[in-house]
């Protein structure tokens, strides 16, 4: 199963262990945001990596968003002693 994001972000769960994707390439969403966390900017990121496009790093900006507009719940783990 491949999902679609944004028109950009896809998630295959046969690449990149199904982290999401810039346009089911090799770079995960993640990896760009690290990136511009760390203070590069999109040209220097479209530099370093010739196949994105400035569309894709505004994606992946855009998934980050969209992601944060979910409501997470956080449960314990509870396991059974042996």
């Amino acid at each position: 199963m491949n999902t679609n994001l944004t028109g950009r972000i896809t998630i295959n769960p046969e690449i990149c262990n199904g982290k999401p994707t810039i346009r089911g390439l090799r770079i995960t969403v993640q990896s760009v945001l690290e990136y511009l966390f760390a203070g590069e900017t999109k040209e220097s990121i479209v530099s370093q990596f010739p196949v994105l496009e400035i569309e894709d790093i505004d994606a992946c900006q855009q998934f980050a968003i969209e992601m944060m507009d979910k409501k997470f719940a956080i449960y314990p783990i509870i396991t059974e002693a042996a």
